[in-house]
């Protein structure tokens, strides 16, 4: 018996780890379409998906990687880190229980720290 695993055996695994991924995305997009609605944006979804990709192209501020701190990046690799402990090491009801619960949580915490970051160096970049 190994305790390490190269991927993961079942396809419910894999379906946990892409929904995580989607939760996360989809907590992204309702955040901005959200602060774009409350701007008083004309097409907030357009809006929304334009501030997305502004992010990626700011090049403005020091980053580790793709993140801007260093909290930034130990708050990500601690929550995949919970993640990931939870789909592997737990099974059965104890492992559907904690991932309809914490993990969600998990996820969208770090979404919005995400989204409140972004907003922040947004928000800086067009005071300058």
């Amino acid at each position: 018996m190994t305790l390490a695993r190269a991927f993961p055996d079942s396809t419910a695994e894999w379906w946990i780890y892409l929904g995580v991924l989607v939760l996360y995305l989809l907590t992204r997009w309702f955040l901005a379409w959200r602060q774009a609605r409350k701007e008083g944006a004309e097409h907030p979804v357009r809006t929304a998906f334009e501030d997305e990709d502004a992010e990626e192209t700011n090049t403005g501020t020091p980053s580790t990687g793709s993140f801007s701190s260093y909290r930034q990046l130990m708050g990500f690799v601690g929550g995949a880190i919970l993640i990931v402990l939870v789909a592997a090491l737990t099974e059965g009801g104890l492992q559907l229980t904690l991932m309809c619960t914490l993990v969600p949580v998990i996820v969208v915490l770090l979404a919005y720290l995400d989204f409140r970051r972004a907003r922040t160096q947004r928000l800086a970049h067009r005071h300058t």
